[in-house]
């Protein structure tokens, strides 16, 4: 993974200092909240219900077991003992002190990490697939290009203060687990001919206005896609909203422009700026590259042996349903589920977070990702290490066998925590896990991605689930539409409304509702979202209306 040199250091140490000074003078009254909002935002501090809350950056989602360990003593320290992983591949602390927060961002320098760029209307995290480097299906690894996109977006001058905030998201492979077309831009990194470049697909986007990226440029030559990346938002800076914040994302302009007249528009600034000689030499790129080599197995410890699993029915079932393939023979990436029956989705303790540390030393090769889906991946571990890997896990409660089930639930943090939510989604989430598994029908229903948003900012995906739920005000009492169809794989799809919304228990039902029709009707080897596809709408919403 990629390690800071001394220009990376002192960037982020400066601004650790530079926020100190700010802090200070909002807390003896020389800034007003108005003066350091935009200050704060800059270093990814919101001000939320009942407290600060405080993003942290994980670029593409990698980070070591030091950073991981760092991570923990932040929750133990400074916060109540937990950390909440969002779909953007970071942390976020939810009950940060404001004089606290400058002692944080200096804690998180001492391990390479930072909270720069995590909110306001900048190029935010890059996010990459979390199988990069260990997936059989990848032309290449695509995060040394993330990499690079970061360190040509961090304060990047013209793109500090765009419209709106500005999503891009970089894969490898023809599957997508990184929902690359529900970015502002998604790249694809692809071969022609022997050649390395990368497709870009602009103006995707969730929230109140969701929207699937349309594919821009097919093939930009990999020493040109920084360039090409420069031209999009280029465009999009000039010719952004910005009277109206609901029409400001870039996915509002492609749409309005049209994509032939946006592609035009960018065809024309790519032939400009590429006169200017603006893409970062080849050599950084290659310097870039030598930090995402494979996996050094020489620096693991040896194989002992190992006594079985305490429970071997359990760790089969963990096994078939958390263990995904890697590209080396003898390994595996196994994920550790964040979603425990009736848990809340994407939190992790302090303990916890230590335990997967030391996992990620022990079994992994010193790594470990955060995934979108709200779990953690341990991507390079041996095969002969699961039944240990397993055991340690297992203690600490990070076992549950759930990847891409029912109870892999996505969940935004809601209305408990956040200042923009209209209904709690982690009760929903907690209910639902509750009802499948005391049912049993979780592993029945196999493949079903179901994700939660409290508002129409969509921070929980539910647009793009197989089934999604949106909570809403209806007249001061949180109510809950319910949506099929979705997804953010390589099919993407936006899921529809089924109809009127339900009330918190009565969209719990709906869900299991939903669920049985598809046990009843499926025909062998579909999917639930097959299934819906097959069918269409009609008969989900006669089971569900009469």
């Amino acid at each position: 993974m990629y390690a800071y040199d001394q220009y990376d250091q002192a960037m982020v140490d400066a601004r650790v200092a530079e926020f100190r000074d700010q802090v200070a003078r909002r807390l003896d009254g020389r800034l007003s909240e108005d003066q350091f909002k935009p200050l704060r935002l800059m270093n990814g501090l919101y001000l939320q219900l009942h407290a600060y809350m405080l993003r942290v950056a994980i670029p593409y989602g990698t980070l070591n077991a030091r950073q991981m360990r760092a991570l923990a003593d932040i929750a133990e320290q400074y916060d109540r003992g937990y950390g909440h992983f969002t779909t953007r591949q970071n942390i976020q602390y939810n009950w940060i002190k404001l004089a606290d927060a400058p002692d944080i961002l200096a804690d998180l320098a001492r391990v390479e990490m930072h909270a720069i760029q995590t909110s306001g209307n900048c190029i935010r995290n890059i996010s990459a697939d979390h199988l990069a480097g260990a997936a059989a299906d990848e032309v290449c690894d695509p995060r040394p290009y993330a990499e690079l996109l970061r360190q040509w977006s961090s304060f990047h001058p013209e793109f500090s203060a765009l419209p709106r905030k500005f999503k891009i998201a970089v894969i490898a492979s023809e599957a997508d687990r990184a929902a690359m077309r529900l970015h502002d831009i998604g790249i694809r990194m692809v071969e022609r001919e022997g050649t390395l470049g990368a497709q870009f697909y602009v103006g995707g986007g969730m929230g109140r206005t969701p929207m699937i990226a349309p594919l821009i440029r097919d093939f930009v030559p990999v020493d040109q896609f920084i360039t090409y990346a420069e031209a999009c938002l280029r465009v999009y800076n000039r010719h952004g909203r910005r009277d109206n914040k609901y029409k400001a994302r870039i996915k509002i302009l492609v749409h309005e422009l049209g994509a032939d007249e946006y592609r035009r528009q960018v065809e024309e600034e790519f032939a400009h700026l590429l006169t200017l000689g603006i893409e970062p030499p080849r050599a950084e790129l290659e310097r870039i590259k030598a930090h995402f080599g494979p996996p050094i197995h020489a620096e693991l410890p040896p194989l002992t042996a190992q006594a079985g699993p305490s429970d071997p029915a359990a760790f089969a079932e963990w096994r078939a349903a958390n263990v995904l393939p890697h590209k080396l023979p003898g390994h595996v990436a196994a994920v550790i589920s964040l979603k425990p029956i009736g848990g809340i989705p994407g939190d992790a303790t302090a303990e916890q977070m230590r335990v997967i540390a030391d996992c990620a030393a022990l079994y992994s090769a010193d790594e470990c990702r955060v995934m979108h889906t709200q779990n953690i991946l341990l991507p390079h571990v041996r095969e002969a290490d699961l039944p240990a890997l397993y055991a340690r896990l297992a203690d600490a409660g990070l076992a549950t066998a759930n990847l891409d089930q029912v109870g892999d639930i996505i969940a935004c943090p809601g209305l408990d925590y956040c200042s923009l939510a209209n209904a709690r989604s982690i009760p929903v989430a907690q209910k639902i896990s509750q009802r499948f598994a005391a049912s049993g029908k979780g592993a029945a229903l196999g493949e079903l991605k179901l994700k939660i948003s409290g508002c129409i900012n969509a921070c929980g995906h539910h647009h793009a689930g197989h089934i999604g739920i949106l909570g809403v005000d209806r007249k001061g009492t949180e109510n809950y539409q319910l949506l099929l169809g979705g997804s953010e794989a390589e099919d993407a799809a936006l899921g529809k409304i089924t109809g009127p919304g339900f009330d918190e228990d009565g969209i719990v039902d709906a869900v299991e509702t939903v669920a049985d029709l598809y046990l009843a009707r499926r025909e062998a080897g579909e999917r639930f979202l097959d299934t819906y596809r097959r069918l269409g709408m009609e008969p989900f919403k006669e089971a569900l209306y009469g």
